[in-house]
């Protein structure tokens, strides 16, 4: 079976209503004005040859494959580039045309190596199979100079770059600039030298490519070939999934040989990427099967004891029995669980059934709580809903759009991809970020303002935002007296109109120039379609809910909600973060977001369940390593979350899960958690599993398993065995069967079923009987409280009680990088690592040179709650007084020195402010040294324990 990389043809039909009527090869076509030739031909299944063309590309007309005949008109034009015209007559097939098509494949031919029949990309190559549909049979040509022996550049992990097969068709310089916007690829010399080159006649690694993978998806020859395919053959069957690494959501082709995954290909139908990839999604797939993957239960008594390998049997009823003697010992809240933003939503689901139904109580959070519980909160308040509110599409007819505390071309690329192309086309952007982003620096993006705020002063500078739109007269008027709630509106515009809350008064507070923050006001307020988008820099801070509800207040009061182009969306971290807080991860909430103590919800679950329910919250993660510090809480069941790595102020953490008596870790590598654990279920990967994911558009997608798990059982299933042997039933013979529990029993998610998923490709919720395929944007008539209007709040600026002093002079903040994903587990088992091996501290050369680093030297960083050591990356992209870490590897220890300091609504930890001092060292920290000994007794411990195949 042929699996193409490209199928489709010329270029998308304008959205243009005018439609033309023309005559092809003698069949009257009707099409939109503007649609290619090529197009309108494909619409009624006559393909034109072509080689450039590709639909997921502007037209170029470079190869001539595709020429046709019009009648009256001169030459031969290519149909990708020419577009229909009403009365036109053309002819795509006849004997003229055949030749010269032959003639211009035996030119493409005479340069190209004679090795088709061998070639990796044999069958799946547009060069063959355009060669056929022209019927080339010889070349007759013997060139005196080809391209045959250009020098192969395999220098990248995951593709080769073999310029002898070029065609140069600049398929792949075109992807790389309209699809991923990184310009990357250029084609350098001019005819006969003509090439394409990365950079400035770089190698791949070397240059700015990203390694989505466009160019490789485009390349219609074997010129760019992922190396899984030179090795291993050509895929034989696909089956559509869902990535599992962020918010996006990507919707895949795995492309398999048997249960051996060949590739990850971009599916063209997923409406959250479409066709699009980044480097994670499309390559770093091989954490799946990786040596480190634990595939069969263990137990131990301590953990200083060495594991020991038991039956599936074996390990559920000990863990079992552990939890109940500790519920008969310390009380029945003595027990909980910690769900996970990286397992589906049925699996989520019935986690949080099985602690509030089988355990008896509410312990159970979710690692939502350290990134995006301030969100859950703030719009829940404000607009009744604890989501975002837009499509990413709608993104594409955004005038203005501001980003706050986010970097998407790092933590969501694919969504920043597109971001990026709108911002070529004209829209404005705005940043606020006391770090400088890789937008503001994207090629031909144009950033009208870059807001360096100190880190902590965000609610001061959303305040001046307000001032400026309320002093000067800057409110949309009918939307605020329609949809909003006036009484609250009145209370906010006489609190934002205060001198205090000016831009002049908070400069000194923000460090943003009151005349630019004016500015930035401004253009937000006026440009038209006024978009949001927003992430950790926001929630991770101790006012990080006020933040929250402060841009809601925005929106509101410039009426940028209810339609394209505008909306406040929360760029999600993790796969399923959305979903893990749909589904009822949260101590104080039910499925829906619906109170514990809310009578009727409650009625309504305890007779689903069967079962008793409490109607008091449980503790929140922070609460349970207190409690387990106190002798309170002493066991927890924690799936595919690593909180002895994720975290604030880790050593906190670390004897909180020494203090327990029965630590459960499920997860699929033994990570930092599960070093303190006492039973290790292994987990199933999303190649393992059924399921569904919710990205950050509220778009519920589809997770197909393609292949077995190598454990033996789905995630799912494990947790329902652990709920039979606590004595709660479960019985449940497939997820979509969950899913079905789940529509009866929460009201947005109504409409969702497995069948309308898969038919449909997705669902973005509410999907209900108002909505019955979904609701791309929220809010478009009311807002979802309960009197259906928007509630302004007041968001008074409150300094964080870190604050920096003469010890700690300097403000550390953290991030991602796009290579990386959340604590590391996955992508560092993959070659990933050949672009980001180690986490590093971005410096500003002035703070540098006060302390004599530099680049690449050691540097301990010391906060009050710790100290580790880094490398040293000396970088103006971070501002004096700023410092910078990622927290992709554990040895790094970023959260030793993170505070307990946290969100005053939701206890969101505040990652993003932290004082510290840097000095230059010598050697690793003590915690570090620590660690590392540590890690080296588990594994001892693990090697002495397990037998390996």
């Amino acid at each position: 079976m042929s699996i193409n990389k490209e199928k489709d043809f010329g270029t998308p039909a304008s959205t243009s209503e005018k439609m033309v009527t023309l005559e092809i090869d003698g069949f009257q076509v009707t099409a939109p004005a503007g649609t290619s030739v090529m197009r309108a031909a494909a619409s009624i299944g006559i393909e034109i040859p072509k080689l450039c063309a590709t639909d997921s590309i502007e037209p170029f007309g470079s190869c001539r494959l595709c020429v046709v005949q019009i009648e009256g008109g001169r030459g031969m034009p290519a149909s990708c580039t020419t577009p229909v015209a009403e009365g036109l007559k053309i002819t795509t097939q006849n004997k003229k045309l055949a030749d010269v098509r032959r003639g211009i494949m035996e030119l493409y031919i005479s340069d190209h190596p004679l090795d088709c029949l061998t070639c990796s990309a044999n069958g799946d190559c547009e060069l063959q199979d355009m060669a056929g549909a022209v019927g080339l049979r010889e070349v007759r040509y013997n060139p005196i100079e080809t391209h045959l022996n250009a020098v192969k550049d395999e220098s990248n992990p995951y593709f080769s770059f073999d310029p002898s097969k070029c065609i140069v068709c600049s398929r792949c310089v075109r992807a790389c600039e309209e699809t991923q916007g990184t310009f990357a690829l250029t084609i350098d010399g001019r005819g006969f030298d003509s090439k394409v080159s990365p950079s400035q006649n770089q190698d791949f690694m070397d240059s700015e490519c990203v390694s989505c993978g466009a160019c490789v998806q485009a390349c219609p020859t074997a010129t760019l070939m992922e190396k899984s395919v030179i090795d291993n053959g050509l895929p034989e069957h696909a089956i559509v999934t869902t990535c599992a690494y962020c918010g996006v959501g990507c919707s895949f082709r795995a492309e398999m040989k048997g249960e051996q995954v060949i590739r990850m290909v971009p599916n063209k139908d997923g409406k959250a990427n479409h066709g699009h990839s980044c480097v994670k999604g499309r390559f770093a797939f091989g954490y799946a099967t990786h040596k480190d993957r634990i595939t069969k239960p263990m137990i131990r008594a301590s953990i200083k004891d060495a594991w020991q390998e038991v039956s599936w049997e074996e390990a559920i009823n000990h863990a079992a029995s552990e939890l109940k003697r500790i519920q008969a010992k310390y009380g029945k809240d003595s027990i909980g669980g910690i769900t996970s933003s990286r397992c589906t939503n049925e699996e989520v689901y019935i986690m949080q059934k099985l602690i509030r139904a089988g355990f008896g109580n509410n312990n159970v959070d979710t690692c939502a709580r350290v990134c995006h519980s301030p969100t859950g909160y703030g719009l829940k308040q404000t607009f009744g809903e604890s989501s975002g509110t837009q499509d990413f599409d709608s993104v594409m007819k955004a005038d203005v759009i501001l980003i706050i505390g986010a970097n998407p071309t790092d933590g969501h690329p694919v969504f920043g991809s597109q971001m990026k192309k709108r911002l070529r086309q004209g829209a404005k952007l705005i940043v606020v970020d006391p770090r400088e982003i890789d937008l503001i620096t994207a090629p031909h993006v144009k950033t009208s303002h870059h807001l360096k705020l100190r880190p902590s002063t965000n609610v001061a500078l959303i305040n001046a935002f307000g001032h400026v739109v309320v002093t000067e007269k800057l409110i949309d008027e009918a939307f605020v007296n329609e949809r909003c709630d006036v009484a609250s509106f009145t209370k906010w515009k006489t609190f934002v109109a205060q001198e205090h809350n000016s831009p002049e008064a908070s400069e000194s507070i923000t460090g943003v120039p009151a005349d630019e923050l004016r500015a930035a006001a401004r253009l937000y307020a006026t440009a038209g379609n006024g978009a949001i988008y927003y992430g950790l820099g926001v929630t991770e801070h101790s006012q990080g809910s006020t933040m929250v509800i402060g841009i809601a207040n925005l929106a509101m009061a410039t009426g940028n909600l209810g339609h394209d182009g505008a909306g406040v969306n929360p760029l999600r971290g993790q796969n399923n973060v959305q979903g893990s807080c749909d589904m009822g991860s949260f101590p104080h909430e039910f499925p829906g977001y619906r109170h514990v103590s809310d009578p009727e919800t409650h009625q309504l679950f305890e007779k689903a369940w069967n079962a008793e329910l409490n109607a008091e919250p449980g503790l929140r993660i922070p609460n349970m390593f207190d409690a387990a510090l106190d002798k309170s809480f002493m066991g927890l069941y924690c799936e595919g979350e690593d909180i002895a790595q994720s975290d604030p102020d880790i050593k906190h953490v670390h004897a909180a899960l020494r203090a327990m008596e029965c630590v459960i870790v499920q997860d699929i590598f033994l990570n930092e958690t599960a070093k303190f654990a006492h039973v290790f279920f292994p987990g199933s990967s999303f190649l393992e599993k059924n399921g569904t994911f919710t990205n950050a558009e509220r778009r519920i997608s589809p997770v197909r398993k393609v292949i077995s798990p190598l454990a033996g059982y789905q995630d799912w299933e494990v947790t329902q065995m652990l709920s039979n042997a606590m004595g709660y039933p479960m019985n449940y013979s497939h997820p979509s069967e969950i899913m079905d529990e789940i529509a009866q029993l929460t009201p947005s998610f109504a409409g969702v079923s497995y069948e309308k998923i898969d038919r449909l490709g997705s669902i973005q919720w509410p999907c209900n009987d108002e909505a019955p395929e979904g609701t791309p944007i929220m809010h478009t008539e009311h807002f979802l409280r309960d009197n259906g209007k928007g509630l302004f709040m007041l968001t008074e600026f409150v300094q964080t009680a870190e604050r920096v002093t003469g010890k700690y002079p300097l403000i550390l903040t953290t991030g991602r990088i796009l290579s990386q994903y959340n604590v590391g587990a996955q992508t560092r088992r993959t070659e990933n690592v050949a672009w980001h091996s180690e986490d590093r501290l971005e410096i500003h050369p002035h703070d540098a040179e006060d302390r004599g680093v530099n680049t690449g030297d050691w540097v301990g960083i010391k906060s009050r709650a710790g100290e580790t050591v880094l490398r040293a990356l000396v970088s103006d992209r971070v501002q004096p007084g700023v410092v910078y870490t990622t927290f992709h590897f554990p040895e790094s220890g970023a959260n030793v020195i993170t505070t307990d300091n946290s969100d005053w609504a939701t206890n969101c930890p505040e990652y993003k402010v932290t004082a510290v001092q840097i000095t230059k060292v010598s050697q690793t920290s003590e915690w570090q040294q620590e660690y590392s000994a540590f890690s080296e007794k588990q594994l001892d411990l693990l090697e002495q324990g397990i037998s390996h195949d």
